[in-house]
């Protein structure tokens, strides 16, 4: 497993780190949730396990990567939960309560994730935890979450393979990105041949153990070459050649976090024209693209359920009361976006439970509809996953996403896919 890994090469660590410090400057335009619409009920009546809830107040934690080569992926997390929890807040809070956050840096180090998540839940006892990023931070923690009973909002398309009474997940899983991306990809551009590369981690192993069997077993084509690279890598020459060789249909890409600069400037500068090669990624988001550069991206595909540029009345008050609070210049990526929902989703489920209580609020969640989301519109599943749609994207110059393909239904979360574990 990588160690916290600076992203010193990318040139990106301060930029992300005064971007965290801006703090929260003044109350967001959007306010989704109606002022006033619960009461404060008495604190003894909706916390009995002695969580950090008082007449007035009740303390969420909020768990990312400030730092280290992640954080160029989980700033616009720590920011969308932040603008949810503002303005959750300015429309009466929680059950009569505001939120208070308390927020911990994770470092890009897995175990530090599960470090900070036992501070949150046992120290601080913190009525939930919004976090996490890569799948290994969220399999460090969650462990902790299960001994202590503790309910994590985690935000990031994932490889699936999982559920858990204590997580709520608001990013897409295989079926939902993978396998319809691929089948996309297959359909549209005819693909018949394949190259994975990926960083070094169970995420993208396991999400593309998954597309290797999709592609042989069911679109009936070939895989060529799979690559893995470690969190934080910046030397990519060698695989460009590989690729270069094997001259695929589809390059089909799992890097994460700060590597994506110096992977795709890299295939900018070997004369790979993104324009004329098809690659598919599953991991870069507008997030990315801000520090990766449109120019160097541009023509690429990416497959997500949410991008920036999406039309709808949602979306269209989201994005502004974004960039409001975090300055014009921003980007929201689709992560940004699933961890927006988190905080509303929890609030939701708290004012069905009437209760803070963990137990009360994992069993009031399965049916809750978000028709604000910026997506469009969300629904948890009783697997704890989200109905949502998938939608694939090309990149432009300006670092903003065309979508050219959308599902004409929400898809059903299937975490456990027969035949591909």
């Amino acid at each position: 497993m990588a160690k916290d890994t600076r992203d010193t090469e990318t040139g990106l660590g301060s930029p992300l780190r005064r971007k965290l410090l801006m703090g929260l400057a003044g109350v967001p335009a959007l306010a989704m949730m109606p002022r006033g619409a619960f009461a404060a009920p008495p604190t003894s009546a909706v916390n009995t396990t002695g969580l950090a809830v008082t007449d007035t107040e009740v303390t969420v934690g909020i768990l990312h990567s400030a730092t280290g080569t992640m954080a160029i992926s989980e700033t616009g997390s720590i920011q969308a939960e932040k603008l949810a929890i503002e303005q959750i807040n300015a429309a009466g809070g929680v059950l009569g309560r505001k939120i208070k956050i308390i927020q911990e840096d994770g470092a890009s180090d897995w175990p530090t994730f599960a470090e900070k998540a036992k501070k949150l839940l046992v120290n601080d006892k913190c009525a939930s935890v919004m976090g996490c990023w890569t799948s290994a931070s969220r399999k460090a923690a969650l462990p902790v979450f299960e001994q202590y009973n503790g309910l994590l909002y985690y935000p990031t398309f994932y490889e699936g393979l999982e559920q858990s009474k204590n997580v709520i997940y608001t990013g897409q899983e295989a079926t939902q990105q993978i396998l319809e991306s691929l089948n996309w990809v297959a359909k549209e551009k005819g693909a018949k041949s394949f190259f994975m590369i990926g960083s070094d981690y169970i995420w993208p192993r396991t999400s593309n153990k998954i597309a290797r069997k999709h592609i042989e077993n069911v679109l009936k084509t070939k895989v060529v070459g799979e690559e893995y690279f470690p969190l934080g890598h910046t030397q990519f020459n060698s695989v460009i050649n590989k690729l270069k060789l094997t001259k695929p249909d589809v390059i089909f890409t799992d890097v994460v976090g700060g590597s994506n600069v110096a992977f795709y400037k890299q295939l900018k500068a070997a004369g790979i024209d993104l324009s004329k090669q098809t690659l598919l990624t599953i991991s870069v988001t507008e997030d990315e693209i801000d520090g990766i550069g449109g120019e160097n991206i541009a023509g690429a595909y990416s497959c997500m359920k949410y991008f920036q540029s999406l039309k709808n009345p949602n979306n269209e008050k989201f994005v502004p009361a974004f960039k409001k609070m975090w300055g014009e210049k921003t980007v929201i990526g689709d992560v940004t976006q699933a961890a927006y929902l988190g905080p509303f989703l929890w609030k939701m489920a708290v004012e069905k439970a009437g209760s803070f209580d963990v137990d009360k609020v994992v069993a009031a969640s399965p049916g809750l509809e978000f028709k604000e989301a910026p997506e469009g519109y969300v629904k948890i599943h009783p697997n704890h996953h989200l109905w949502s749609k998938t939608r694939v994207a090309r990149a432009k110059t300006d670092g903003q996403f065309e979508v050219v393909y959308e599902s004409p239904e929400l898809i059903e979360p299937n975490p456990f896919p027969k035949g591909y574990q």
